[in-house]
């Protein structure tokens, strides 16, 4: 089978209904999403950050997979398809992907602040200051956030090296390092892009375009797909 590597972003996920911080301007009650999503954030005021991610997880319960996460785990039939995702929800594991890598961590998780290897799912959508893991340390979101290492990164990079076909979906290649995956691509792989607004892609002449949203674009892409293999 032919290997489809797909780099998606908030984008794909936003048309699920989940609200990104752009749509948010940058502001979550008031707060600047840096005083939520940062290791300072935390140290600062745990509470709140925990009040975030716990909005965040109840607003999870209320979205589903849209047509763009289904047409991706339906290409699984004729497609080696990993997806790498900048998103921190589960929206490709419920539209029925296998193969995910979560490159900035996964909402519906908690890891240990005093061992990092320690990571359990969280119940419902409330993480409390009172969950300790076994040795004691406090649970925080399974979140990379800003400032942060991005420690799968260099999965990543070795599974963009492996794609016949590279797909990036609703991210605007802004934030790196997942910006830079893009340029680990074999020279001879065919490159999509799927977004409705403009990307700057110009460095890159193995291009297709397809300026839609993900639920009509990604289905287009992969008929296009299906016919090159």
């Amino acid at each position: 089978m032919k290997h489809l590597v797909v780099l998606t972003g908030a984008g794909i996920s936003a048309e699920s209904g989940i609200r990104t911080f752009r749509d948010m301007g940058g502001l979550w009650e008031e707060y600047d999403v840096m005083e939520v999503a940062s290791p300072e954030a935390w140290k600062r005021n745990p509470e709140l950050v925990t009040r975030f991610y716990n909005d965040r997880r109840k607003q999870l319960l209320d979205v589903m997979p849209n047509n763009g996460h289904v047409a991706l785990a339906e290409a699984e039939e004729y497609l080696d398809v990993s997806i790498v995702t900048q998103n921190v929800d589960d929206l490709h594991e419920r539209a029925g992907s296998s193969k995910i890598l979560h490159l900035h961590g996964e909402l519906k998780k908690a890891r240990s602040t005093g061992d990092s290897s320690y990571i359990v799912d969280v119940k419902g959508w409330e993480l409390k200051l009172s969950d300790k893991c076994p040795k004691g340390f406090q649970l925080r979101p399974h979140i990379v956030w800003f400032g942060e290492e991005v420690p799968a990164i260099s999965e990543a990079i070795e599974i963009v090296k492996t794609a016949d076909f590279l797909a990036v979906v609703g991210t605007s290649l802004n934030v790196y390092p997942a910006a830079g995956l893009i340029d680990y691509a074999p020279r001879n792989a065919k490159i999509f892009l799927v977004d409705p607004n403009e990307v700057n892609v110009s460095a890159f002449s193995n291009v297709t375009v397809i300026r839609k949203p993900a639920s009509i674009g990604v289905p287009e892409m992969l008929k296009i797909i299906r016919g090159m293999v």
